[in-house]
C-alpha cells in the first residue's frame, strides 16, 4: 500500500512548521538542538502514520536508518577531522600566518572577489568544496572578518567560489556521481555543464566585485593593530607554510580526503609543539605540569576541545578561538536526526509519491528541467543529503528525458545546476550544517550572499527556455 499525496505532505508540513517556530524562538540557536528535536519529531510522525497504514514494518525502518546513517559515516569522520584541523592550524599559527599576509597582499576592495575566484580554483584543484573550504576558506574568513567585511558577504563568497569548483572539476564526486547515475560520459556532462555554469559564475564575481568596491573597509591603522597583536600572539615563521604547501601536494596527487585532513592535522600539531610552546601552554591552564607534559595537553585540547586565547584586541580574540572536535558534535547531532528522517520519507514510499506528483506536471523541455531542478531542491530539503538527491533526481527523471528525446547530458546537468549547488543552503542538509560550522557563520546568515548557489538553478532554466537545442 502506497500513501497518497496528501498523507505525504503530512510530514514535510509539519517539520517546516517546527523549524518556523524554532528559528523564530530560538534564533542563530537553533542548530543547538532545537532543530534535532523538530527532525525527530517529525520523523516519529512519519513512522506513526507508516505504522498505522500498514506500509511499513518497525524493523523496515530500523534497517532503513542503518542504511542512511551508515551512507553519512564517512562524512561524520570528515567533520571531526575537520574540526581537530582548525584548532590545530589556528594554534601552530598557520592560519594567523595567513591572514597577517593576506591583509598585506589583497587589497580590501577587491576582497570579495579574490576570496571567490581563489576558492573556485583551489576547488577545481581538489574537486572538493568541503576541504576548499576548511583549509583556505577558513583563512579567507579570518582574513574578511579583519578587513571589516560582513560574515555573511565574506562565506558567501568562499561557499560560492568552492561550489563552482565542485560542481565542474573531473575530481569532484558530486561531478562524476551525476555524470554516471545519468548514464553520460564524464567529460561530455562537463562541457555541457559550461554553458550555464560559467554565465552564473561571471554574474557572481561581478556582484563581488560591485560589492567589495562599495563597501567600506577596516582603516590601514585598525590592519596595523590587527598585525601587531597576531605578532605577539604567535610566533609567525614563515616555516608554518610548510604544512599548508605539503597539504596542497597531497590534494595534487589526489590522495582520498580523510588520510589528507589526518596528515595536515598531524603536521600542523608537530610544528605547534615546536614553534608555539608559551601558546600551548596558555591552552594547557594546568601550572602544576610542566615542560612538554604542559604543552602536550595544550596541543590535545586545541584538537577536541575550545581554545580562547586574549590577543589584547577583542574582535581578534573571538576569530582565533577554536572548538576542536567537540566544536562539531552539535552538528554530528543534527546530520543523524536529519538521516533519521531521509530514511522514514524513503521507507515510507512518500518521498517517491510527492517526485511522483511533480514529474506529472511535467508538459515540455522547460517544465522538464524546472521540474528536475525543483526535484533536486525539495530532495536537498528532505533527505538532508547531496548525494541521495543526485542519486534520485538522475534515477526519477532518466526515463522520462529519454522518452522527450533529450540527452542525458541535459538531465546530469539540471542535476547539478540544482542538487549539488542548494545542498549548502539548507540548515539541516549535510553540507548546510558542515559549512555553517566550518566558518563558524549561521546557514541563514550566509544564505543571502551564496549568488552561485541560487543563480544556478534560475539559469538552468532559463537556459531551457531560450537556447532551442538541448
Amino acid at each position: 500500500m502506497k500513501p497518497s499525496l496528501w498523507i505525504s505532505l503530512l510530514p514535510l508540513g509539519l517539520l517546516v512548521g517546527l523549524i518556523a517556530c524554532v528559528v523564530s524562538v530560538f534564533g542563530n540557536d537553533t542548530l543547538a538542538g532545537a532543530s534535532q528535536v523538530a527532525l525527530l519529531l517529525s520523523s516519529a510522525f512519519c513512522v506513526c502514520i507508516g505504522l498505522l497504514k500498514r506500509i511499513i514494518t518497525w524493523e523496515d525502518f530500523e534497517k532503513a536508518v542503518t542504511e542512511k546513517v551508515g551512507g553519512v559515516a564517512q562524512s561524520l569522520i570528515i567533520l571531526l577531522l575537520i574540526g581537530s584541523l582548525s584548532g590545530a592550524w589556528m594554534v601552530s599559527g598557520i592560519v594567523p600566518m595567513l591572514i597577517y599576509y593576506g591583509m598585506e597582499i589583497i587589497h580590501p576592495a577587491w576582497f570579495l572577489i579574490s576570496a571567490c575566484v581563489i576558492c573556485a580554483v583551489v576547488s577545481v584543484m581538489t574537486g572538493s568544496s568541503w576541504t576548499t573550504i576548511a583549509t583556505i576558506g577558513v583563512a579567507l574568513m579570518g582574513i574578511g572578518q579583519t578587513l571589516g567585511f560582513s560574515e555573511g558577504w565574506v562565506a558567501g563568497a568562499i561557499i560560492s567560489g568552492a561550489y563552482f569548483g565542485d560542481k565542474i572539476s573531473p575530481l569532484s564526486d558530486t561531478t562524476v556521481l551525476a555524470a554516471s547515475t545519468s548514464g553520460t560520459p564524464l567529460f561530455t556532462h562537463i562541457r555541457y555543464m559550461m554553458g550555464t555554469t560559467f554565465p552564473t559564475f561571471l554574474i557572481t564575481i561581478i556582484i563581488f566585485t560591485v560589492a567589495g568596491l562599495t563597501q567600506d573597509g577596516t582603516s590601514t591603522a585598525q590592519v596595523e593593530v590587527v598585525q601587531k597583536a597576531l605578532d605577539a600572539t604567535f610566533n609567525l615563521t614563515p616555516w608554518v607554510l610548510v604544512v599548508p604547501v605539503l597539504t596542497g601536494l597531497m590534494i595534487a596527487k589526489r590522495m582520498p580526503s580523510v588520510p589528507v585532513l589526518f596528515l595536515a592535522t598531524i603536521l600542523a600539531l608537530v610544528l605547534a609543539l615546536i614553534t608555539q610552546t608559551p601558546l600551548l601552554e596558555q591552552i594547557a591552564d594546568k601550572p602544576e605540569l610542566t615542560g612538554l607534559g604542559r604543552s602536550f595537553r595544550g596541543a590535545m585540547t586545541s584538537l577536541y576541545g575550545s581554545t580562547s586565547l586574549d590577543t589584547g584586541v577583542e574582535s581578534l580574540n573571538e576569530l582565533v578561538a577554536t572548538r576542536g572536535m567537540s566544536g562539531m558534535m552539535p552538528t554530528i547531532w543534527l546530520i543523524l536526526c536529519a538521516m533519521i528522517f531521509g530514511a522514514a520519507m524513503t521507507v515510507t514510499g512518500m518521498i517517491e509519491r510527492l517526485m511522483q506528483a511533480i514529474i506529472r506536471l511535467v508538459r515540455g523541455s522547460v517544465s522538464l528541467v524546472a521540474s528536475t531542478a525543483l526535484v533536486g531542491f525539495c530532495l536537498n530539503v528532505l533527505t538532508s543529503d547531496q548525494y541521495l538527491s543526485i542519486i534520485l533526481t538522475t534515477t526519477m527523471f532518466k526515463e522520462t528525458y529519454l522518452k522527450q528525446g533529450h540527452k542525458t547530458q541535459l538531465l546530469s546537468r539540471s542535476t547539478e545546476d540544482s542538487a549539488t549547488v542548494t545542498s549548502v543552503l539548507i540548515p539541516w542538509n549535510t553540507c548546510g550544517m558542515t559549512q555553517s560550522s566550518v566558518l563558524g557563520v549561521s546557514t541563514l546568515t550566509y544564505l543571502p550572499y551564496c549568488f552561485f548557489n541560487y543563480l544556478s538553478p534560475l539559469m538552468t532554466i532559463l537556459m531551457a527556455r531560450f537556447v532551442r537545442k538541448q
